[in-house]
C-alpha cells in the first residue's frame, strides 16, 4: 500500500544558506530511489520549520531508504543542520 511520509524539523538558525544547496544536491537521489514517488519541501523561513512531503510505493522502500543514508553519511549531514533529529510519520493514503 502506497504510504505518505511526513518529516518534520526545524533548523538551527545561521545554516540555512549551506542547507538548500545540500537538499538541492541530494533531492535527486531521493527522488530516484527505488519505490519514491514524490518529495515536496516546505519551508517557513520565519520559524525555520521544514517539513518533507514524500510519497512512497510501500513503508518498507522508504525504510530501505533511510538505512541507505544512514549508511552513506547523508543522514548525518542533514541532522548537522537541524536542531534534533528529525521526526518521521507514516500514513497510508486512502481513495476516497
Amino acid at each position: 500500500m502506497k504510504k505518505r511520509v511526513i518529516i518534520k524539523s526545524k533548523v538551527k538558525e545561521g545554516v540555512v544558506d549551506r542547507l538548500m544547496p545540500f537538499l538541492e544536491h541530494n533531492l535527486s537521489n531521493v527522488r530516484g530511489f527505488s519505490g519514491c514517488l514524490k518529495v515536496g519541501v516546505l519551508f517557513d523561513s520565519e520559524s525555520g520549520s521544514m517539513i518533507f512531503d514524500e510519497e512512497w510505493l510501500s513503508l518498507e522502500r522508504h525504510r530501505s531508504y533511510l538505512d541507505s543514508i544512514a549508511n552513506n553519511g547523508v543522514m548525518d549531514e542533514l541532522i548537522s543542520y537541524l536542531e534534533s533529529p528529525p521526526e518521521v510519520n507514516y500514513y497510508d493514503l486512502l481513495d476516497l
